[in-house]
């Protein structure tokens, strides 16, 4: 929970206006269906938060459903942003004049289509 107090709180509401940001590259999946959306380390420390806010629940419900909200809008931020950084390499390599190979543009696609998938099975 400390780790909350150092960060930027944002709401699911902020996040609906927040304008797009470049992140680092996220590892590609291994399985198409079952591969992971964030890099280990976020996940675990996401899930560290969580655990933080499950116990807290008990001692002050109004604040742990304040803060699982904002847990939830950095985790669909940071998939916001890995997303937004992949398109933002093929943008640069486009712009460069370079050929993008249709290779990466089909596992580009291939990534979207399998999150995408996901998304709707939730």
């Amino acid at each position: 929970m400390e780790r909350v107090m150092e960060e930027e709180r944002i709401s699911t509401a902020d996040l609906a206006k927040t304008p797009e940001r470049p992140a680092p590259p996220r590892p590609q999946a291994q399985d198409d269906n079952m591969g992971p959306l964030l890099p280990q380390n976020t996940v675990q420390e996401f899930q560290t938060e969580w655990d933080g806010i499950q116990t807290g629940f008990v001692d002050d419900p109004r604040t742990a459903v304040k803060h699982a909200d904002e847990l939830v809008a950095r985790a669909i931020k940071n998939l916001a942003e890995n997303f937004a950084s992949s398109r933002n390499r093929l943008e640069e390599q486009w712009n460069r004049g370079d050929d993008v190979s249709t290779e990466d543009l089909r596992l580009a696609l291939k990534q979207y289509r399998t999150f995408f998938h996901r998304l709707l099975a939730i």
